[in-house]
C-alpha cells in the first residue's frame, strides 16, 4: 500500500467569516469522512493560521534565516492535512473527493504520493 498526503487549501478570510452554521456542517462533513475512509487515515491535522507560522529559508553566508508567516503569501493556504494509506492514485483521489474542502468554492485539496524510504 502507498502513502499520499492530502493538502487542504483554503481562503482563511472565509474560514474566519463563516457562519457557525457552516462550522458544524464542515465538521460533521469530515467525521463522515474519518468514518467512511476508516484505517486508511494514517494521520490527521487542521493547522494553525498562517500568522502563527514561520518560515526557514537559506539567509547571508548559507547560514538559516527565519521570517514570519509562510514562504509564498496567497490567498489560499494550507489549513491542514491528512495522511493516507491507499493502494493506488485513483483510490487516493477517491477517498480525497470526500472531503467537504474538494468541492468547497473557497477551497481544495492536493494530493501527492509519499516516497518510500528505502
Amino acid at each position: 500500500m502507498a502513502k499520499y498526503l492530502v493538502l487542504i487549501y483554503g481562503d482563511e478570510r472565509a474560514w474566519a467569516e463563516a457562519p457557525a452554521a457552516w462550522h458544524e456542517a464542515n465538521s460533521l462533513r469530515h467525521e463522515a469522512f474519518h468514518a467512511s475512509a476508516g484505517s486508511s487515515i494514517l494521520g490527521a491535522n487542521e493547522l494553525e493560521p498562517v500568522a502563527r507560522a514561520v518560515s526557514v529559508r537559506a539567509g547571508r553566508a548559507g547560514k538559516a534565516s527565519v521570517t514570519d508567516g509562510p514562504f509564498l503569501e496567497t490567498k489560499e493556504v494550507i489549513g491542514g492535512y491528512y495522511l493516507l494509506e491507499a493502494a493506488d492514485l485513483s483510490e487516493a483521489v477517491r477517498l480525497a473527493s470526500e472531503l467537504p474542502e474538494a468541492s468547497a468554492p473557497h477551497g481544495g485539496v492536493e494530493i501527492r504520493p509519499i516516497v518510500p524510504l528505502a
